[in-house]
């Protein structure tokens, strides 16, 4: 209640404040301004009628006429001046008091008309509280570890800002109205409260009305009601379609715009956790997390049909339908290769997609990080991706459904992993091969049974809908379409090309196609160039829509078009996928587990449980220690070994070829040239290679023996495939230093020209050697023989056996052949031509009919025998030789050459493989551990070899708990990290 002083003020000075002020005056009414007292003199109850009127009464106010600072002198008069100036004053009143109205309701009006409009904005924007999860932790603690004055710089500029303020070209016009208001007349005051009445009245909010106008308000309004009932309820309906369009397309370019900004400032704000701002280790994403168990489960194969129904999203179409660059869009880079009407996908490639400071890109069993922002990079990338398709494409195949495995990370992208199919194809052309179709039906079929996946579903718009083959196959794997997203590609072609643009309206709303679907939506994936950026498209993409008319008539709603909003959509979609799913899938492994664990356990209660690797490194530290075992051989046991095999390799060579022809000399001279020269060629051409053979195989047995040893209770005969493996291929790697052969030669050669024994032990020795050679020969040659005559009569008569045919003619000449030596002990040891007919005749007296080769082979064993009889006699004669040879024989009937020459023979053993012994140490035996150490290496990188070498169910077994805890394990991590998230 308005209050001046004591005394109470009338109505009309009411009226001058609004009645919710509340403020209370407590001046005088005297002091007052003169045209407020003048007012309330003119209606006040309690003013004096009887006073005089002023005498200069006739000063005229306006509107914009300033007002005295001082009250005017009062002089004395009747009712004429008073009456006067009151009329005055009215007049004036009544105008300010419509003025007042005018501009209450205006603003009144106004603040009800924004806010209404922000509420209908406020109620188009999406609810972003599901996809706070998009953000990271620390995004949320910037307040409190970043540098806010650094981080205002990188926040938008005013003139960014201003374009979000209220349009003041339109606050303008209204300031206009209302100055043509105040300078019109009274009817025109009239008319505008008239409107604005009409204004508050429409909104139904009766507390804002204006108060009551004249009938002439009310006249106007009902005109204006009229005029506005003519227009047609269509036009009506075209302009509210178009002035939605124009906020929705206001409001996505703003959004775009905050998003962009949001992105940069993300960058920033990670690039500088990275440097350490933080000071914490950056935990593993969450789809870091889950891409790892999906690798590790796209090469685990259990025998307990623990199926992998993890969600993915799997990217399918008919061939060039536009799926790689529909990937693209949502990865924000061009990382697949590109070809023109010619299959490219080849085999899966498994995208994961996170969000990170840098675009890259990364393989799963690679190091490279490919910077997705330079373009030799991207070529690079695409260049890589191709040459492991072609390198996993078998030999007579075009496809292959071995999985490709990347990353790519980058600001702002999407988390969720994608796997991108070969196109579905309809005929096989040439050059691919006779089962390529099945076998992409097969591949597609593979990856859509999985109960959990989401099938993104690419149709290409630009060609009739009934050539699609893709829509009939994710129809028969996904009936109820509960987890399958359609997008047509190429809209931009389709809207020029179809006669009827209706037929886009119902592919998008499902109703031209059996096929079902949780979403449709309708994308532009660039105009056809390879040398199109992602940028480029997505402007294209942008302006497209904005000026389509499909979108404009309402064909297509916004929420369902650009490839923006379908990563979006089909990111939810995965997550939401992912958080119903994964817990059963990790109780289906937990429950795997458990069996392998008892099958283990009462199979193989008292072993460790190794898997394939671990039993590999096994294996490979045994074989090295059994190599390095090698090295420890003695020198004796080394040069015992290689004597005996190279003598037992030449000593047929030496017997027959040197030895035998020099003793059929008559003399000594004779005898000890015919050695020189036998023994300078053999030097020459043979006995070198013999040498290195010799020592090759020795030490290849060696290696094998160390190999094959029993080394106690923890051998493992699971090794035994791969040791022998590691020892062939050592072997075959294994190439013998030839370079030693010259000098070895010349050893052998300067060895062999020494005749000089020097003492008795010596020559007792040489003795010693002679008649073991001697002996083992005899041995030989009467087992040949007994072989070629057969047995004896001892043995017919105890043994029950009988000669044969063969045997018998061999017996009656061996008969007749020994007769002949006892006639002349002295024969040298080949047979004439008269010699071998008298013998045959002889033979043929007896009624035994005999070959003359027959002949000659039995007189060879016999003349060796009886050779090596009469040399194992002078050898016992010679044991007494050695003062005879310190004289060289002279006056003594005793000659003792043939103990020389095995004196010599002897002697070049024995350096021979001394000289071998240090090779094969020093050389031979370190380069086969290297290779050894190789062959490991080699087997160690290649995964077939080790399946193939090292096998068994309880390898398989070990393998499969591995793996079942792994996955297990990682499960149960994304499951707690996933919690922790919501």
């Amino acid at each position: 209640m308005l209050r001046a002083g004591s005394v109470v003020t009338c109505i009309a000075c009411k009226n001058l404040l609004p009645p919710r002020m509340g403020v209370k005056f407590r001046v005088p009414l005297q002091k007052l301004h003169p045209f407020s007292r003048a007012i309330h003199h003119r209606y006040s109850a309690n003013s004096n009628p009887q006073r005089p009127p002023h005498c200069s009464a006739a000063r005229h106010y306006t509107s914009l006429s300033r007002l005295p600072m001082r009250p005017p002198k009062s002089r004395s008069g009747g009712h004429g001046y008073q009456q006067h100036r009151t009329f005055w004053v009215a007049r004036l009143a009544a105008k300010l008091l419509k003025l007042r109205y005018i501009l209450l309701g205006s603003a009144v009006g106004g603040g009800y008309t924004a806010k209404k409009t922000y509420d209908e904005w406020k109620d188009m924007l999406p609810d972003m509280s599901q996809y706070t999860w998009v953000v990271p932790d620390f995004i949320w603690e910037l307040s409190e570890n970043i540098d806010l004055d650094k981080l205002a710089k990188a926040l938008p500029e005013l003139e960014e800002i201003a374009k979000l303020l209220p349009d003041m070209e339109k606050i303008g016009e209204n300031f206009t109205f209302l100055k043509s208001l105040l300078t019109s007349g009274l009817g025109s005051e009239v008319n505008g409260a008239s409107g604005l009445r009409l204004l508050l009245e429409t909104t139904g909010d009766s507390a804002l009305r204006a108060p009551d106008v004249p009938p002439t308000s009310a006249a106007m309004s009902d005109g204006s009601d009229k005029q506005f009932k003519k227009s047609s309820d269509k036009e009506r309906v075209d302009q509210l379609q178009e002035e939605l369009l124009r906020t929705q397309m206001k409001y996505q370019r703003m959004l775009e715009r905050l998003e962009k900004e949001n992105k940069e400032l993300r960058k920033v704000v990670l690039q500088k956790d990275d440097k350490g701002i933080h000071q914490r280790k950056v935990k593993k994403s969450l789809i870091d997390m889950y891409s790892e168990v999906l690798d590790i489960l796209s090469d685990y194969d259990s025998n307990y049909n623990t199926q992998d129904h993890l969600p993915r999203v799997v990217v399918v179409g008919d061939q060039s339908a536009g799926k790689t660059s529909v990937l693209e869009m949502i990865a924000q880079a061009r990382i697949f290769p590109r070809g023109s009407g010619e299959m490219m996908t080849r085999s899966p490639v498994k995208v994961t997609l996170s969000e990170g400071p840098h675009h890259v890109a990364m393989f799963k069993d690679s190091t490279r990080e490919f910077d997705l922002g330079k373009e030799e990079d991207l070529a690079a990338l695409r260049h890589e991706i191709e040459l492991r398709m072609r390198k996993s494409v078998k030999d007579g195949q075009t496809v292959s459904p071995e999985t490709i495995s990347l990353s790519v990370k980058g600001p702002g992208i999407q988390r969720m992993v994608l796997v991108d199919l070969p196109g579905v194809i309809s005929t096989v052309t040439a050059g691919m091969a006779a089962d390529t179709k099945e076998t992409i039906f097969s591949i597609s079929k593979a990856y859509m049974q999985n109960p959990n996946a989401i099938i993104l579903c690419i149709q290409d718009g630009s060609v009739d809908a009934e050539r699609s083959i893709v829509t009939d196959l994710v129809s028969q794997m996904d009936p109820q379409g509960k987890r399958t997203i359609f997008v047509l590609t190429k809209v931009d072609m389709a809207e020029k090309n179809l006669a009827s643009p209706n037929r886009i309206q119902q592919i998008v709303e499902g109703r031209l196609f059996p096929m079902k679907a949780l979403g449709y939506f309708a994308v532009v994936t660039g105009k056809g160039s390879t040398n199109e950026s992602i940028d480029s498209i997505k402007d294209y993409e942008e302006d497209f829509f904005q000026n389509s008319r499909l979108l404009r008539d309402g064909m297509l709603k916004a929420h369902q078009v650009t490839t923006k909003n379908l990563s979006l959509a089909v990111s939810d979609c995965f997550w939401k996928m992912v958080r119903e799913s994964v817990e059963q899938q990790a109780d289906a492994f937990k429950a795997s587990r458990f069996n392998l664990e008892t099958e283990w356990k009462n199979n193989y209660p008292r072993l460790r449980e190794l898997d394939r690797n671990e039993l590999y490194e096994k294996a490979k530290n045994e074989i090295l220690d059994e190599v390095i075992s090698l090295s420890q051989v003695t020198p004796k046991h080394w040069e015992s070994i290689l004597q005996k095999k190279l003598w037992e390799r030449v000593s047929t060579h030496v017997i027959e070829n040197i030895y035998l022809p020099a003793a059929q000399t008559m003399n000594s001279g004779t005898f000890n040239t015919t050695v020189d020269i036998k023994l300078k060629q053999w030097t020459d051409k043979q006995l070198p290679h013999k040498a290195l053979e010799v020592a090759w195989e020795t030490l290849q047995e060696e290696f094998a023996r160390f190999m094959s040893e029993y080394k106690g209770k923890d051998q493992d005969d699971i090794f035994d495939k791969l040791k022998e493996a590691v020892k062939e291929e050592s072997i075959k790697r294994h190439k013998w230093n030839e370079r030693a052969m010259d000098s070895l030669r010349v050893i052998q050669h300067n060895a062999l020209e020494d005749r000089s024994i020097t003492d008795k032990p010596q020559w007792d020795a040489a003795i010693q050697f002679m008649e073991e050679t001697l002996q083992s020969r005899l041995k030989d040659t009467d087992s040949v023989i007994a072989d070629m005559v057969g047995p004896d009569w001892k043995q017919r008569w105890l043994s029950w056996k009988n000669r044969t045919p063969e045997q018998h003619i061999r017996n009656e000449t061996k008969n007749e052949l020994e007769r002949l030596l006892k006639l002349h002990e002295d024969h040298t040891a080949y047979l004439a031509n008269d010699e071998v007919t008298t013998v045959r005749k002889n033979l043929e007296g007896r009624g035994v009919e005999v070959d003359p080769v027959l002949i000659k082979d039995t007189w060879h064993q016999l003349y060796r025998r009886h050779f090596l009889q009469k040399a194992l006699s002078h050898c016992n004669l010679c044991r007494r030789g050695f003062y005879y040879y310190q004289r060289h024989f002279v006056d003594s009937e005793l000659e003792c050459n043939d103990v020389v020459l095995f004196w010599r023979i002897q002697r070049m053993l024995a350096i021979t493989g001394n000289t071998l012994r240090q090779q094969l140490t020093n050389t031979e035996v370190r380069r086969l551990e290297k290779n050894v150490k190789e062959v490991l290496e080699d087997f160690g990188e290649n995964n077939e070899k080790k399946v193939q070498l090292i096998t068994g169910r309880r390898v398989q077994l070990a393998e499969d708990l591995k793996k079942v805890r792994e996955i297990q394990e990682k499960l149960e991590a994304f499951i707690e990290a996933l919690h922790k998230e919501k």
